[in-house]
């Protein structure tokens, strides 16, 4: 792969560096990285505050679960939850809304790509706020009542987090 290329894949997976290089690359809306898709737009407009949004790995069993699936295959998890961070609040009227797939047989084992999404969160949000573990299959049945299930190209197992939207204030 070119160091042109490696560039831009850089550039893409970090929304909130993302840079037009080139005159010959053309965006159509301002502050928005490449991994806003009209289709992940779409559903984070649409939902309303309280909804549940699933961002789970390519582990997950995402098409069974989902009632609305956005697909974003090939790009990491925690670079999918500051995309949508970037554009929707957690919410700030319940105690978890964040919450990650706790690892099975060892509950308090905190896997690299779920300290990945802590520091995702603390960043998005401007101040720490605990990343709450939930039961494997218990996190099935949050993501299966979700409003939608963005599936990522995440490869690491555990790679999968539950958020709750909040409300824009300003």
């Amino acid at each position: 792969m070119g160091h042109a290329n490696r560039d831009f894949l850089a550039d893409l997976l970090d929304p909130g560096r993302y840079k037009v290089r080139s005159s010959e690359t053309k965006i159509m809306l301002k502050n928005l990285s490449p991994l806003h898709t009209p289709e992940l737009l779409h559903t984070l407009a649409s939902m309303g505050h309280g909804d549940d949004l699933a961002i789970v790995d390519a582990h997950f069993p995402a098409v069974t679960m989902a009632k609305r699936l956005v697909r974003l295959d090939g790009i990491p998890a925690p670079a999918v939850l500051e995309a949508c961070l970037r554009l929707i609040p957690l919410d700030n009227f319940v105690e978890d809304p964040a919450l990650r797939m706790e690892v099975v047989n060892e509950p308090d084992f905190i896997p690299e790509v779920q300290k990945e999404f802590q520091r995702v969160i603390d960043q998005e949000e401007g101040r720490h706020l605990p990343l709450s573990k939930l039961e494997r299959h218990a996190f099935y049945e949050r993501a299966r009542s979700a409003y939608a299930v963005v599936a990522t190209g995440e490869l690491r197992p555990y790679g999968c987090v539950l958020i709750k939207k909040g409300v824009v204030l300003n």
